[in-house]
Order: structure tokens, then sequence, then C-alpha cells
């Protein structure tokens, strides 16, 4: 059986959305469950998302789960049937707003609370240190503020973004572009 433009289009986007969250560290499996949801138009069952992309039970349900958890896709019920079906968020502001949200709570907070850790147990040994060991200290405190200012001010950055809005930022996109 030949397919349709339109099925050809998904497929192309499910691997290509796959492929794309592989490099940002996400896993593959998780990305084309959530490519799939976004397209279609209706809620679909774990069974007829493990047809379609040719994954295992367990991979899917384990992937269904990260993907509730991160609020990407949500669970619905429908009377009578005991299946449970998934619909996946399609406005993509509140998509990716959601994403950048989980990833700085999953990502960047913990390491900016262990630089934070780190650049206390370094200052609070610096007293005592003399010479070459009071030197290196002192650049390991400037590199761990260094990195600790870069957090802060992409952390100021999307909280921006999410305040501006996506009408807002498409002004500040064309503002950027000519400053």
């Amino acid at each position: 059986m030949q397919r349709t433009a339109a099925q050809e289009a998904e497929a192309l986007f499910i691997r290509r959305w796959g492929e794309m969250a592989a490099g940002w560290g996400i896993s593959r499996t998780m990305a084309e469950i959530h490519a799939l949801l976004y397209l279609t138009t209706e809620p679909l069952c774990m069974d007829d998302m493990m047809e379609r992309l040719q994954i295992s039970r367990g991979n899917a349900s384990m992937n269904l789960r990260q993907l509730v958890n991160w609020g990407l896709i949500q669970r619905i019920h429908h009377r009578g049937d005991r299946r449970e079906y998934f619909t996946a968020e399609t406005n993509v502001w509140q998509m990716f707003e959601t994403i950048i949200r989980e990833r700085r709570r999953r990502e960047v907070e913990p390491i900016v609370e262990t630089l934070e850790r780190c650049q206390a147990m370094v200052a609070a040994e610096l007293k005592t240190l003399k010479g070459k060991h009071r030197e290196d200290a002192e650049i390991q405190l400037q590199r761990f503020r260094g990195i600790l200012d870069f957090f802060a001010a992409m952390n100021g950055l999307s909280n921006a973004v999410f305040r501006l809005g996506p009408r807002g930022l498409a002004t500040a996109a064309k503002l950027l572009q000519h400053a």
C-alpha cells in the first residue's frame, strides 16, 4: 500500500524529532512517541503507538510514563474502554516552556547547587591556604563564579522570555536580529 504525503511527512518528522532529542540526551523513543502524539488528531493507546513506531511494550510504557511526568502528554480515559489513551500538548509555546522548565529543574538546578557547594567549600578553606594553594583556590572560585554567573544570566533570560510570551518573543527576536 502506497503511503500518502501526509504519512511520509509524519514519518520524517518523527524520525528527525527523535534524532534531535537523542543529540540533547533525551531518549529517541521518548521523542518519537511525543512527535507521534503531537501530530495525531485523536488520542492513541499504547498498542497503537507500539505498532506505528515498532517498539516494545516495556519501552513504550517507560517512555509514556516519562512524558507524562514531564507534562508533555496527558492520559485520556474513554468510558467502557480499559485501555489508556494519550494525547500531547499541541500549543508549541506551552510545549517548549514545559521542556525548558523541566530541563532547568532536572539538569541546571542540581549543577548550580553543586557549584554553590563547591564554591563554599573552597571559600571556607581559603583563609587557611598560602602560596600556590591559595592562588589555585582563588582561580577555582573565579571559575565557579563564572559558571554561576552564566547560569544566572541564562535563567534570567528564560524567565524574561516566559514573561514576554509568544508575541513578545517574536518582537524581541526581531529587535535582537538588528542589534
